[in-house]
This record gives structure tokens, C-alpha cells and sequence, in this order.
């Protein structure tokens, strides 16, 4: 079964699959995950209904170089691409048809990004990415994402006549953070490489964050990025 979209629409691929070049690279696939869900928290519900962000209020919660540390640089941000990408072997992601496979869920107009790339230890990168909107529409858009990519243990996407396997493992969320979280590791193998990803999602009310690139670097930010995020709500 298979499904064309856009590289720029469906959210979470996107990040990941346009930076496997300059993502950590390993050589052996991860070991998969004992864990049943990839999406723990309490869902979108009363008291959780205040005004959205503005894309400037979020990008003024960004990490920047001096929260990071020595040794990140952040990158310059690249025009949207707008490649085709068919998807073969996931029904989940199949399914997900039209708006939502196309990534219509996380097209909130609230947005804000920066990606990273760290020095001090190889080729690596991490990128975070801000949405606000209702704690409701946030939680549907990116529950249905994480759900469709983790859904597929085994697939592969083709892009620029380029064909990826993909290996998606549910991994246990931080469920200390935010009011709802997902998190998954997807290895991506061509040419004879394979390229891990982490990418962990916590929702705390109407703020969703993303934070995606080498585990290791997406472990140690983590909680910084969400306090960031968050501060003075």
C-alpha cells in the first residue's frame, strides 16, 4: 500500500527526514523498545483552554547558543520543500488519507524552530519545534502522527529516487514533563548507513514541543527546552 505526500506537510517525518545527512550516524540498528505505547499523559481537557501563543511569543521560548552551551551552532533555517514522498508498507500512514496524511493536523499557524548542530560530537543535530494552539487540536494532531509512525514497526519511504527503510521503535515517554508525551526512535538505513533519531513531543496545555536529532542530544535538552517553553505560565 502505498501513499504520496509532502515532505513539508507531513510534520514529524520532515524533520527527521530531510536532516538524515547530518543526523548522528551509527552502524547498527538500535535495540527495539519493550514499551506497549509510544503516548502516556493525561489527555486535552478542562483548564486547558488559554490563548494560544503568537509565532514571535514562541520563538522567543526557543533554546538558543548560550542555553545550549559550547559547541552548538545554530543553522540557517532552509526554504520548505516541497518534495514528493510515497510511503510504502505502512497501512497506518496509509490510512491517514487526505488532510491528515498530508500532514493537515500539524499545519498550525502558531509555529516556531531552530535547529542545532553540535560540534563537540561528530555530525550531530537537534532541532525543536514550537506549536501553540488548543491543548484539543494539539493533542489529536500530534497523537495521530506519533500513532500512524509507531504504528509501523518496518517500512520505506522513497523521495528524490531515493529509497530509505525505515525502523520505528515506540520508546518510554518522560512522563514527569508537560501533560501528555510521545516519543519514538526511528533508524533510517540507504547506502549501506544507518542514521539514528529520537523524537520525543510534550504537550503542557496549549504548547507543543518537539524535540528531534541524536538521542543523546535530545535526552540532555530535553527538560530545558520544555521549562523554556513554558516559563511563566
Amino acid at each position: 500500500m502505498r501513499v504520496r505526500v509532502a515532505t513539508t506537510a507531513v510534520a514529524l517525518t520532515a524533520v527527521t527526514l530531510l536532516a538524515v545527512p547530518a543526523c548522528s550516524t551509527d552502524t547498527t540498528r538500535a535495540k527495539p523498545d519493550t514499551v506497549s505505547s509510544a503516548r502516556v499523559g493525561k489527555p486535552a481537557g478542562v483548564g486547558q483552554n488559554a490563548a494560544p501563543l503568537s509565532s514571535a511569543a514562541l520563538e522567543a521560548r526557543l533554546l538558543d547558543e548560550s542555553d545550549l552551551g559550547s559547541g552548538y551552532l545554530r543553522k540557517p533555517e532552509r526554504p520548505s520543500r516541497h518534495d514528493n514522498v510515497t510511503v510504502i508498507g505502512c497501512p497506518a500512514l496509509s490510512e491517514l488519507g487526505g488532510d491528515a496524511a498530508t500532514g493537515g493536523s500539524l499545519t498550525f499557524p502558531r509555529k516556531a524552530k531552530a535547529t542545532f548542530t553540535y560540534t563537540g560530537g561528530g555530525n550531530s543535530e537537534v532541532t525543536e519545534v514550537l506549536y501553540s494552539d488548543s491543548a484539543a487540536k494539539l493533542s489529536d494532531g500530534i497523537g495521530r502522527i506519533f500513532d500512524a509512525m509507531t504504528g509501523c514497526t518496518t517500512y520505506q519511504v522513497a523521495t528524490g529516487g531515493t529509497a530509505i527503510d525505515m525502523v520505528s521503535q515506540k520508546l518510554t515517554a518522560p512522563r514527569q514533563l508537560g501533560d501528555e508525551q510521545w516519543s519514538q526512535l526511528l533508524t533510517f538505513s540507504t547506502g549501506g548507513q544507518n542514521t539514528v533519531v529520537k523524537q520525543t513531543a510534550i504537550r503542557d496545555g496549549g504548547v507543543l514541543l518537539i524535540v528531534s536529532g541524536s538521542p543523546a542530544l535530545v535526552d540532555r535538552h530535553l527538560d530545558k527546552a520544555l521549562a523554556k517553553a513554558t516559563a511563566g505560565r
